[in-house]
């Protein structure tokens, strides 16, 4: 389908973007526009100003910012995935940015637009939650830091204002952690039926792919493993409180199943790295 009619602006600075944001009622931000124009084609999405941010820079780029790993919101997933600092600080990370779609997607989508998106079928929101992540946003009463755990709130909705920009995503450093990714998907390149983040540091996180309406934690695994629960006992949690979609490609008892195991395999692995 065709887009339905939008004015379009490019931003030369952060402070610029905002301004325009904060200039009609319907803005979006534009970065790599994988996630954004195949819903405005659906007009799922019909934004009537589109706010180009591609091109600001210090926007892109991984940053060491002593305990956590800062990633630009516009640094491309294959840059996230082949960077030597996320390689050795948050290897979960990178790990999945290097299975997100096929080398075209990985080259043009941006970090920073994943997470805006907020689809409960992508691995980078599951990822930042198992992580602990936080994100840095710019609008017009300034700079605020908002935690993974708060920022994902319904379908394609994060706690992001419409006339804030997402700059930065912080990734606290993990280089001795445990970890595992796993999902589930009929092709390589297919959104994942069911995905799992796992994150052992002290305490476990877990990060589950598409098991609820917004990306979510599997609490109640979590809390089973903090009573001392089994690898086994906890993933039999994982889906405790959570109202898994059915869809044309699984039901919602079928994905219930599916993050049982997957949480169990991800725990076993992380067990053992």
């Amino acid at each position: 389908m065709i887009p339905a009619k939008f004015d379009y602006a490019r931003a030369s600075s952060v402070e610029e973007a905002v301004r325009l944001l904060s200039s009609e009622e319907d803005s979006k931000a534009l970065a790599g526009g994988h996630s954004l124009l195949p819903l405005m084609r659906l007009r799922i999405a019909a934004p009537t100003l589109l706010v180009d941010i591609g091109r600001i820079k210090g926007l892109s780029g991984v940053r060491d910012k002593g305990d956590a790993v800062g990633i630009g919101a516009l640094t491309r997933h294959a840059d996230v995935a082949s960077d030597a600092t996320v390689g050795r600080e948050a290897p979960l990370l990178a790990k999945v940015a290097s299975q997100i779609g096929d080398p075209q997607v990985r080259h043009r989508g941006t970090f920073g637009g994943s997470i805006a998106h907020g689809d409960p079928a992508s691995d980078l929101p599951a990822a930042c939650l198992a992580l602990g992540a936080s994100f840095v946003a710019v609008g017009p009463e300034g700079e605020r830091v908002i935690p993974a755990d708060d920022f994902f709130q319904g379908f394609l909705t994060t706690s992001l204002e419409a006339n804030e920009v997402l700059t930065e995503i912080l990734v606290p450093k993990a280089a001795g952690a445990r970890w595992s990714f796993q999902k589930f998907n009929r092709r390589a390149q297919d959104w994942a039926i069911v995905g799992c983040a796992v994150v052992q540091n002290g305490l476990t996180r877990i990060g589950l792919v598409n098991m609820e309406a917004a990306p979510v934690r599997a609490k109640g695994a979590e809390e089973a493993l903090a009573d001392g629960a089994s690898a086994g006992e906890a993933a039999g949690h994982a889906s405790d409180g959570l109202e898994p979609p059915s869809d044309l490609n699984a039901s919602s008892e079928f994905r219930r199943h599916l993050a049982s195991v997957l949480v169990r395999r991800g725990l076993e692995e992380a067990g053992k790295s």
